[in-house]
């Protein structure tokens, strides 16, 4: 697992330290996990193009917000995750394979924390408990 430090590893040690929120994105494979502070990217495209990478590869990421009190995912399942046909079983991995790579990634960068999806993210994650 690689951990790449925006815009270096020592300034977001320090924002960690002082408890304000990173933007986390982790490889689908967990191969990859790029950290920045939410103050000096604003979202994760912007993170992405700031790190030197191309925006529109955000779907090639877990995204989400950490700091000392949780992790908040962004739970967006692109609809070509793993080429998987059925939504359902599309989501559901999604959600199984981000749970086990997240948290993975937060305990590489010193957090134990749970990891919570928002409401406003929980449209697809809600699909799997009610067979949509």
């Amino acid at each position: 697992m690689k951990i790449v430090f925006y815009p270096d590893e020592k300034n977001v040690r320090k924002i960690i330290k002082e408890d304000d929120p990173v933007f986390l994105l982790v490889s689908y494979d967990g191969e990859e996990v790029l950290v920045a502070p939410a103050d000096e990217v604003v979202e994760h495209s912007i993170m992405l193009k700031k790190m030197d990478r191309n925006e529109k590869d955000i779907d090639k990421y877990f995204r989400a917000v950490v700091n000392a009190s949780g992790c908040d995912w962004t739970f967006v399942c692109p609809s070509g995750y793993k080429n998987i046909i059925d939504k359902t079983r599309r989501i559901e991995q999604f959600y199984n394979d981000g749970i086990i790579v997240i948290d993975k990634a937060l305990k590489k960068i010193g957090y134990d924390v749970p990891i919570e999806i928002p409401t406003r993210y929980r449209r697809h994650f809600n699909m799997m408990g009610n067979g949509s």
